[in-house]
């Protein structure tokens, strides 16, 4: 197996990851009515070993989304409790005058809702950038410590090695921190970019 990838496409990589974003940063953006914006701030292949040490503590509820086509793997879209809460209070707000009165399972739902959505974003992004059609399962609700849910997801694919993407969600009215983590097949992944045409000069 072979995962060196050709260094004149690792601009690729940032390109998808930034696409990726903006098509979460949209999705946000139609639901809010407001100017969303996601930054990424760093692209990292990471050791699944020391992805922990790179977490804040703390649990984190989110999704986890399987990809049903190349480079196929898992994509990640975890929200800290804070976050969480008021993503809850966007989904309801025009069916619950009272946040007080939203039961769990209806809280649970809303972070569903909108990690699937922000995780069908950034799958759309990478499918423009690859040129190809991506699905994906039914999300799956996750709610554990943030490095629980990270490495179990790590252990489903069985790569020593995770594409971490540190970055920030901006919503004027709301403060809401994502993490977004890819864990594509890597032999997949590396041959696609590596499959990319470059424009050369």
């Amino acid at each position: 197996m072979t995962l060196m990838v050709d260094i004149r496409k690792l601009s690729f990589i940032n390109e998808m990851a930034k696409v990726g974003t903006n098509g979460v940063a949209e999705n946000m953006g139609k639901l809010t009515g407001e100017n969303a914006q996601m930054d990424v701030t760093k692209t990292n292949f990471i050791d699944i070993d020391d992805i922990e040490t790179q977490l804040e503590p703390g649990k984190r509820v989110g999704v986890r989304v399987r990809l049903l086509d190349p480079p196929h793997g898992h994509i990640l879209v975890l929200f800290p409790e804070a976050s969480a809460k008021k993503i809850t209070a966007i989904m309801l707000s025009d069916v619950v005058d009272d946040m007080s009165d939203v039961s769990g399972k209806m809280a649970r739902s809303a972070v569903e809702e909108m990690g699937n959505m922000m995780a069908s974003g950034f799958i759309d992004g990478w499918a423009d950038v690859l040129g190809r059609v991506i699905d994906i399962a039914a999300p799956q609700l996750v709610y554990a410590p943030g490095g629980d849910i990270v490495t179990r997801t790590a252990a489903l694919g069985g790569d020593d090695l995770a594409l971490l993407f540190d970055s920030d969600l901006t919503v004027p009215s709301y403060q809401i921190e994502a993490e977004i983590y890819a864990f594509p097949d890597l032999e997949e992944f590396v041959e696609m970019v590596n499959g990319i045409d470059v424009q050369t000069a």
